[in-house]
């Protein structure tokens, strides 16, 4: 289903949003920006900025290194270009949804905003049911399963180390983890929008320049690294030959996995947000796309390409982006790509999270009460901790 159907509907529904609202990513960039330094409605509430870093947290992580190192791998340089596709029409997509959020927000009895796709599934399909699916799917989604995998991966990211012991390493690095998500998360959601307001930024900027060294560096090899992005991009022969594997498939799954428009994840941040009219927080997240896959995925991906280094099966992910880094910033290149997936993977997890507390609201019909709060904080520290002494098969 994720392969085939799951795809053709979100390119489908972004298609359509992006025809309805007449090209709004492109009409309306310029105002994204310009929306983002709102100050909020509510000094006690959170800024349109601070949803739009919640939102981000969530999705800029281990995929946007570990993900888009393997769809160029896996898929030719061609996939770089499916990714911008799949972003030019996720961004229309974002906004609709993360617009609606906002529309059907509910206020909490000490006047935060909350709300989401299980708020607006049940107040505007008039399907309770349908909602209650969608906050169960997202809890086990993004807690269980996203959160374990970002674990997991940050543990894989040390185990090319000398250092690296496989009987007690993993549960040195599976308890760092669950302690700092343990730290973020009893804060409260407020508490992680605080978190996330200095790291997000911080990170993302100082990942983009170190990859703009990398690139200026290989700079005569970037022309014919555009070129070769667009030349397999449509090399139908390779692509209908194996679509599975193609760039089309790797560009579309990863640039889908990446900036999560259409999931209905980012809603959940969104609704957060204290604004003046609802459209203004769609259009801010509609950024938060851009900014993950046009922006740091690209750089990722450009870095990657124009090192000379070759991936292949056996070489993809997190030590191809190190052999790449390796190349500008010799043996000191895999221990940043390391550390920025450490930091990538932290904000995830606080931030894949935020979207599961929202969710346990819905399903509760009430604020959680302290005790409960407490038991579901520390379950998901206790999965970060799993998910790092796990063994997966990562595609």
């Amino acid at each position: 289903m994720y392969t085939y159907l799951l795809i053709a509907i979100l390119i489908g529904a972004g298609l359509y949003f992006f025809i309805r609202t007449k090209a709004l990513p492109l009409r309306l960039f310029a105002e994204s920006v310009r929306v983002v330094t709102e100050k909020p409605q509510d000094e006690k509430s959170i800024s349109s900025f601070r949803a739009l870093m919640l939102s981000t947290a969530s999705r800029v992580g281990v995929g946007n290194i570990a993900g888009v190192a393997s769809a160029v791998a896996l898929g030719g340089a061609g996939a770089v270009f499916w990714m911008w596709l799949i972003a030019f029409l996720g961004a229309s997509t974002a906004f609709v949804e993360s617009t609606l959020a906002q529309v059907y927000k509910r206020r909490s009895a000490h006047g935060h905003s909350y709300g989401g796709p299980a708020h607006y599934i049940e107040q505007a399909l008039k399907t309770p049911w349908l909602g209650y699916i969608f906050a169960f799917s997202l809890i086990a989604t993004y807690v269980g399963g996203f959160n374990l995998v970002a674990s997991y991966s940050v543990k894989e990211a040390f185990s090319t180390y000398g250092f690296f012991n496989e009987a007690t390493t993993p549960y040195v690095i599976g308890l760092i983890l669950a302690v700092l998500v343990a730290g973020a998360v009893f804060g409260g959601i407020k508490k992680l929008s605080s978190v996330t307001v200095v790291l997000v930024p911080l990170m993302a900027m100082i990942y983009i320049v170190l990859s703009l060294v990398l690139i200026v560096v290989n700079i005569t090899q970037v022309p014919a690294v555009f070129a070769e992005i667009f030349r397999s991009a449509f090399d139908f022969q390779a692509i209908f030959g194996a679509f599975a594997g193609s760039a089309v498939m790797q560009g579309i799954k990863r640039g889908l996995y990446s900036n999560e428009a259409g999931v209905g994840s980012a809603p959940n941040a969104a609704a957060t947000a204290s604004v003046s009219h609802p459209v203004k927080q769609g259009l801010v997240q509609m950024l938060s796309v851009w900014i993950d896959t046009a922006i740091i995925c690209t750089a990722t991906a450009l870095a990657v390409l124009s090192s000379g280094i070759e991936g292949s099966e056996d070489l993809k992910g997190v030590p191809l982006v190190q052999d790449a880094w390796a190349t500008v910033f010799g043996s000191m290149g895999p221990h940043m790509v390391t550390a920025a997936l450490c930091v990538f993977a932290f904000t995830t997890l606080i931030g894949n999270y935020s979207y599961a507390e929202s969710n346990l609201q819905f399903i509760l019909r009430r604020e959680p009460r302290q005790w409960e709060l407490m038991l579901f904080r520390g379950a998901s520290a206790v999965i970060v901790f799993a998910g790092a002494i796990a063994e997966f098969s990562l595609a």
